[in-house]
Parts: structure tokens; sequence; C-alpha cells
């Protein structure tokens, strides 16, 4: 059995400008608000998920635990407003939003609930 590995490089525009992750500044709102939550205790671990429709930053309290919050960015909304999502264990939707920066400076994770 012959295996070999191909390296396939895709330059088409089509693909550069299709978005399947967070981009730099979405990453960065989100490990900015990690870092303040793991300095005040309340988080401890996250985590990453990519499917076709949507990646997730998970958000742990305890590493051994489930995940408390998500906070997700979907590719295809079918509502603009569900563009960014925030997310219990179960996939409820506590808050959604247009835009990522105002969905997380305008929630207080103290109070939310999931």
């Amino acid at each position: 059995m012959n295996r070999t590995l191909k390296l396939v490089v895709n330059n088409s525009p089509n693909i550069e400008n299709t978005k399947f992750f967070f981009e730099k500044n979405e990453l960065k709102i989100i490990l900015d608000l990690y870092a303040k939550m793991v300095s005040e205790g309340s988080w401890k671990d996250y985590g990453l998920s990519i499917s076709s429709k949507q990646v997730s930053f998970s958000v742990f309290k305890n590493a051994a635990e489930n995940a408390i919050y998500k906070i997700c960015k979907n590719f295809k909304p079918s509502n603009k407003n569900l563009r960014y999502l925030i997310t219990d264990t179960n996939g409820k939707i506590l808050k959604n939003s247009f835009d990522l920066q105002s969905l997380i400076k305008n929630t207080n994770w103290k109070k939310l609930k999931s």
C-alpha cells in the first residue's frame, strides 16, 4: 500500500474570504476577557471547538467539569443578531448580538445565570 502525503495549496479568493475561525481582533477581545476572569478567580480553563456552522470558546470553572459558558461565532446566522452568542452548558442562548465587543462589554458575567 503506497501512502503519500500531498500538500494542497488553494489560493482561490473564495477560500480567503470565508472565515472559519475567530479573527485576530475577535480572539483578542475574548482572551482579554478570559485573562480578566482568570485573575479574579472566576474561570480556570478554556477550550475551542470548531464545526462547519460555528466556532466556540468554552469557559470552564474547573477543568474537570462541563463548560459553564460558550462564546460562539455563527458563520451563517439566520439573523444578524445571532452572529455572536453566549450559551450555557445545554446550548440555551443567554445573550446574543451582531457585535462581539458590545456583547462582551455589556455582559455582567457575575450575574449571568446559566
